[in-house]
């Protein structure tokens, strides 16, 4: 069968043009939603974050508590002889009587009391800084996944934009009799599928908004520009290097670290039970002017008799919660260790991936796609031919840009777990 030039050449420039506006472009949006603006925003508003900084601030509170000295005791009485008529000044024995007492810690249990007060502080400081890096590393995610669906959403209506294009073309060769209406209902079923995707992809970017949203601290679902496309940067540390940071820097680990110290002068405190406590006890004695005044210095020691029900059992108890915070400390590292062995992995493939994609099947889908295309054109392949091969290559595309967000959610765990994200002090973010 012959074909008509003219509308071949238009059929042509269709899908020139459709195939054009598929190579992705770089947008242009009324603005960019920046990943630092959101880490900023939500170290001062997030919930979770100023729950865990007002944690770590009223254990500091704590210290000088258990440094202080037991409240003083005063006394005041009076003292008579007989019960018929108040004796003062008429009985050497009738007086008025003041006292005051002060219980003093056996030496040492003081300065423990407040080592272990203050290690506890110190604990949960790192573990508010540990909030804080996995605040931000969920930011991140988030946003990378933001990113992705906007960019999936931009592949979805490029491959619908050539689509209609391709139906156009179906649609002019069947009118010219070129053509069967099997290509033109073919075309027409996947752009509706597109359209079923956009509606999903929709909701997924709805979906990730009000979670970014609520982990950023805000009260009310707010509207968000497009992320920012996320720039490959080679990454130099090697595994032994992020193992031996993670073991330094963590706050996950020093958390559990200071515990441990915590615990062992807690330990060390109990021990100290065993020491009896002073109680130094001043009276006076008023007795008028016809008596002399009457003064005495008194001290009271407390006997620990029952030491077997008492300070052992809590000696054993102490050392019971120090044996397990180690235990705990060991858990950790090891999480930890297992945690960076598998992101770091997760990295590297996707590292492969996308040079696979960028150096091998990317550049050969389009040129299959430009052959088919001119197949096509000329009526040498249907329109299924050119149809399958517009499905792959948006499925590599997708592909590329699902491997770069998953090795960005990669490098921000690492970063959380490494405890390199964020070096501020607590000073620093109030």
């Amino acid at each position: 069968m012959g074909y008509d030039s003219g509308w071949m050449k238009r059929v042509f420039i269709l899908l020139a043009a459709g195939f054009l506006l598929f190579v992705p472009q770089a947008a242009v949006w009324a603005g960019e939603l920046q990943l630092q603006g959101l880490i900023d925003e939500a170290l001062k508003a997030s919930p979770e974050i100023q729950a865990s900084r007002a944690k770590a601030l009223a254990s500091t509170y704590r210290v000088p508590q258990t440094m202080s000295l037991p409240d003083p005791m005063v006394m005041a009485g009076y003292q008579n002889v007989g019960t018929n008529r108040l004796t003062f000044n008429e009985a050497a024995d009738s007086q008025f009587v003041f006292s005051a007492s002060q219980q003093f810690f056996f030496p040492g249990k003081r300065a423990l009391k407040g080592e272990a007060a203050t290690k506890e502080a110190e604990s949960l400081s790192a573990s508010s800084k540990a909030v804080r890096l996995r605040t931000i590393a969920t930011i991140k995610e988030l946003y990378y996944d933001l990113f992705l669906a906007h960019q999936s959403m931009d592949l979805v209506r490029e491959k619908g934009l050539l689509l209609r294009k391709i139906e156009d073309a179906a649609l002019a060769r069947y009118a010219s009799g070129g053509g069967m209406q099997q290509d033109v209902l073919m075309a027409q079923t996947e752009k509706y599928m597109l359209l079923e995707r956009e509606e999903m992809l929709k909701q997924r970017i709805k979906t990730l908004e009000a979670a970014l949203n609520s982990t950023v601290g805000r009260d009310q679902a707010v509207p968000l520009d497009r992320p920012v496309s996320p720039v490959f940067v080679p990454y130099p540390k090697t595994l032994p290097d992020l193992i031996a940071a993670a073991y330094e820097n963590s706050p996950e680990v020093k958390s559990r670290e200071k515990m441990v110290a915590s615990l062992d002068a807690k330990v060390r405190v109990a021990e100290r039970e065993y020491y009896p406590d002073i109680t130094v006890t001043g009276n006076y004695g008023l007795k008028g002017q016809a008596y002399e005044d009457m003064w005495s210095l008194s001290t009271t020691v407390n006997i620990p008799l029952y030491y077997t029900t008492k300070q052992r059992p809590a000696v054993h108890e102490a050392e019971a919660s120090l044996s397990g915070a180690k235990n705990e400390l060991q858990t950790v590292r090891l999480q930890l260790s297992s945690a960076i062995q598998e992101n770091y992995a997760l990295m590297q493939t996707t590292e492969r991936l996308m040079e696979l994609y960028r150096q091998g099947l990317n550049k050969k889908i389009h040129q299959d796609f430009q052959a088919a295309l001119a197949s096509y054109a000329t009526g040498k392949t249907d329109a299924l031919t050119v149809i399958s091969r517009i499905k792959t290559i948006t499925e590599i595309e997708t592909s590329y840009w699902g491997q770069l967000v998953e090795r960005e959610k990669a490098l921000a765990r690492l970063e959380a777990l490494t405890g390199g994200t964020d070096s501020r002090t607590e000073d620093e973010l109030q």
